[in-house]
């Protein structure tokens, strides 16, 4: 026990996998922990380090762990499919594990804090919340396009069907305008509860000296600077903003062989709510840019009159996420550059 060097353990709901293993990589000892006896345990061990897939609970079991004394990495679960060997069970996933962990050239997750996760938890309420209403607000729409009742699509266009549904002269069956007064009441409920949350996002946005600084980035809200703030990594694991912008998934994908170099569709890595948010908020600066008839932004103003505007708001979005690392190393707020 006291030559174990590294410890494996594949996390579950009640069961726990753990995989010892020596400094020389050689196995310590394989077993089966339930959940009530994994932290006394690990508190019976020497400080090690310990590994775990960065899946579901992995942050709380890295903060309890942590707390023990012990050096927590969390592996990207993508990372440690190759270490698995022939037939997959929790055993051999608890010794992949151990093996990805070990790798001098392995990239791991920071385990994040509880008030990070806590902010993860809003913005994901706020995203199910939103997507809700979308869902019933197209349902409404749909069910009263089979009365001949249509309307142009856009959340602002429910005050037609709303002011369908009080004519009495309408023409709908009764039990269909109940059911459309139902919807629209629950569109209101919705809206109600989105508002609230929008207010709470937008006043710990401002209060926070650092999602203060990146929202003066074009482009960048309240929602995208607390999803920064709640789902990246710390901007010093980066060496470059061009590192930050490629573990997004904002960069070429690349199939290079040969000595020819192959460049592709971005690559749709890293964590995608801040690669659609970054996205969504170029394409607004984007359409913004292309009503007026000066553009600040020479380079802005050169790529809009070479490529299509989704086009340019991906390249956009690129150079957002390095201005946001720019900004969060040097601790600088945003400067607009000035056209030559």
């Amino acid at each position: 026990m006291e030559e174990v060097a590294i410890i494996g353990i594949d996390l579950a709901k009640r069961s726990f996998q753990v995989h010892g293993a020596r400094a020389d990589g050689s196995v310590a000892y394989r077993r089966k922990l339930s959940r009530g006896k994994l932290l006394g345990f690990l508190g019976s061990q020497p400080p090690c380090t310990v590994a775990m897939e960065a899946c579901a609970s992995a942050h709380y079991w890295g903060r309890e762990i942590g707390a023990l004394g012990h050096e927590v990495r969390l592996v990207p679960p993508i990372y440690v499919k190759p270490f698995v060997k022939r037939n997959k069970n929790e055993a051999a996933d608890a010794e992949a594990i151990t093996e990805a962990a070990q790798r001098p050239t392995m990239h791991f997750v920071a385990v994040k804090t509880e008030a990070q996760q806590a902010q993860g938890m809003l913005f994901h309420t706020r995203d199910l919340l939103v997507r809700q209403r979308t869902q019933t607000i197209n349902a409404l729409r749909g069910h009263l396009a089979e009365y001949g009742v249509v309307a142009p699509q856009g959340r602002a266009r429910i005050r037609q069907l709303a002011a369908v549904l009080e004519d009495g002269d309408c023409g709908l069956p009764e039990a269909v305008a109940e059911l459309g007064w139902l919807l629209l009441g629950r569109i209101g409920e919705l809206d109600e509860k989105i508002d609230g949350l929008d207010r709470e996002l937008q006043t710990s946005a401002r209060q926070n000296e650092e999602t203060a600084r990146l929202m003066t980035i074009p482009g960048v809200g309240p929602v995208t600077a607390m999803a920064l703030q709640a789902f990246a990594p710390p901007m010093e694991s980066f060496r470059r903003g061009r590192d930050f912008s490629a573990w997004l998934g904002l960069v070429p994908r690349q199939h290079s062989t040969g000595g020819k170099p192959r460049l592709g569709r971005i690559s749709k890595m890293g964590q995608r709510d801040l690669r659609r948010l970054l996205v969504t908020g170029a394409m607004a600066v984007v359409q913004h840019a292309s009503r007026r008839s000066e553009i600040t932004d020479p380079w802005l103003a050169g790529m809009l009159a070479r490529k299509p505007r989704k086009v340019v708001a991906v390249a956009l979005a690129n150079r957002t996420a390095r201005r946001v690392w720019a900004l969060a190393t040097r601790k600088e707020a945003y400067r607009v550059r000035a056209a030559a």
